[in-house]
């Protein structure tokens, strides 16, 4: 009797273990989805509640506000950088936290442009992030040369709004909107590849907090797609 690739049992080992493999991908890619549409959730609701109670407009002129600008980032090179030696509690925890402080960062959209038109372009960046996220997921090309060239563009991208902070160019500012919907469209489903691939079944803890990372990574993504986006689609109030 062969015991080949031509063996019944040999097939049917194989087909039983791709689709627990593929059921393992799933439920980690949904984890990685869960833990990010609750922090823009959390997000969104401390966004609002800042601008709603006045929160934001009592900071916004003092020290506090440097705070909560510049605390985001540091929690993003904490979490990046320790995310495998702190508990997985310690993990989730400073996401939360880093989501809260962006919405209260963000509390300013609320009081620039109309909820109607934040409500819009949040639905256009939605949309744009499940459709570009699951070519991603779903295709057979490498994209890690496109990854690397937005990433390039977005390093263009940050010295640019630095330069623009003191030429305060309407023009440039609109430059800087397009080419960042242009990478940040790119960096979703670049990111949602490596995501894929960072899948190993069976890592257990370890999967949960590779999940988080990319999660946060996801999140920034959208985020970013959305604030470019409103430069497009956000009326300002009277």
């Amino acid at each position: 009797m062969s015991y080949g690739s031509g063996n019944p049992w040999s097939v049917n080992r194989a087909a039983a273990t791709g689709a627990a493999y593929d059921l393992g991908l799933r439920k980690y890619m949904m984890t990685v989805y869960n833990y990010m549409a609750s922090g823009l959730v959390l997000t969104g609701i401390v966004a609002w509640l800042g601008a709603d109670s006045g929160f934001y407009q009592h900071i916004a002129h003092t020290p506090l506000l440097f705070v909560v600008m510049l605390a985001p980032l540091a929690l993003v090179f904490l979490l990046s950088a320790r995310i495998y030696t702190m508990s997985l509690g310690a993990a989730q925890l400073t996401f939360w936290v880093y989501a809260a402080l962006v919405g209260l960062s963000l509390s300013s959209i609320f009081l620039v442009y109309t909820g109607a038109s934040i409500a819009q372009t949040f639905f256009i960046a939605a949309s744009t992030f499940l459709g570009t996220s699951l070519y991603g997921y779903t295709t057979k090309a490498d994209l890690t040369k496109m990854g690397s060239f937005m990433v390039m563009g977005l390093f263009g991208i940050i010295i640019a709004s630095l330069v623009n902070i003191f030429m305060a160019s309407s023009a440039l500012q609109f430059a800087i909107s397009v080419i960042g919907v242009v990478v940040f469209t790119g960096l979703t489903a670049w990111d949602t590849q490596r995501i894929k691939e960072q899948y190993v079944e069976g890592q257990g803890d370890v999967a949960a907090r590779t999940a988080l990372l990319g999660a946060l990574m996801l999140y920034l993504d959208f985020v970013n797609l959305f604030l470019m986006l409103l430069q497009f689609f956000g009326q300002r109030r009277d």
